[in-house]
């Protein structure tokens, strides 16, 4: 049994250090800004090269051009804007990627763009255009069942099904929104057993205590979470102790 282990990165205005340098060691793959809603052409440059240094795949995390509300604000766009968003901001980091000999793994959209594209399926389609004309070999990554994953697979694209087991979940296996009570949980505990239970039952429970069917190929730590690199750790601990081997994306869907 194979899961990978991913974080958003780059995100810090100054360089890839302190935070980033912390989690890098325990994640697998590394989804970096693009400089849309953080991070910048010198961050990205420099969160490559740790993510090289520790054996780490990297990918491409665009948002939406919102840094002040670091792009987590739904935005009123039509799907060619989003597809000139996407294509501008993994070019560029493709671009920064090859300069120190590196291709791109994947493509994972940031915040409110990750969040609408599950849903939308003209907005999920201009991304995974965006990802295929950048590099056809991009995994896509998106909530399982989502628009986002059906519009990869309608792109020829691989996809990546990913879990969250530091944010809650509706019903229907879409995320609680971050304003709503108890969206984000914060005990390392709670967020290992569910990390566990994920990949070892396929399976999370709703805040409404329901059970939720959830077939993954990645689970996420937030790298703005305070504590992540911690957490990332313990997370990892947990999973190889338990027989399952932590890799990079591209090899759990080998």
């Amino acid at each position: 049994m194979r899961i990978d282990l991913n974080a958003d990165v780059g995100e810090e205005r100054a360089g890839a250090a302190g935070g980033d340098a912390r989690l890098m060691p325990h994640i697998t793959s590394a989804n970096i800004a693009c400089g849309f809603h953080a991070g910048g052409p010198g961050v990205m440059r420099a969160t490559i090269s740790l993510a090289c240094d520790h054996g780490v795949a990297a990918g491409a995390h665009p948002g939406f051009p919102d840094l002040e509300g670091f792009g987590r604000r739904e935005l009123e766009v039509s799907p060619r804007d989003v597809e000139d968003f996407v294509v501008y901001q993994v070019g560029a980091l493709a671009a920064m990627a090859a300069a120190q000999g590196v291709r791109l793994q994947h493509v994972k959209p940031h915040g409110a763009l990750f969040n609408m594209a599950a849903r939308d399926a003209a907005l999920a389609d201009a991304i995974a255009r965006a990802a295929r004309l950048i590099d056809p070999t991009l995994i896509l990554f998106g909530l399982p069942e989502s628009e986002l994953v059906a519009a990869g697979r309608r792109a020829g694209l691989r996809t990546a099904s990913e879990g969250f087991a530091d944010r809650a979940y509706q019903p229907d296996g879409t995320l609680v929104a971050r304003g709503q009570p108890g969206a984000v949980i914060d005990d390392p505990v709670t967020v290992v057993e569910r990390a566990l239970r994920m990949v070892r039952l396929r399976e999370v429970q709703a805040i409404d205590g329901s059970v939720v069917p959830l077939q993954i190929d990645t689970i996420c730590v937030h790298g703005d979470t305070p504590g992540a690199a911690a957490l990332a750790a313990r997370i990892r601990t947990a999973l190889e102790q338990a027989g399952i081997e932590v890799v990079s994306v591209g090899r759990t869907l080998e």
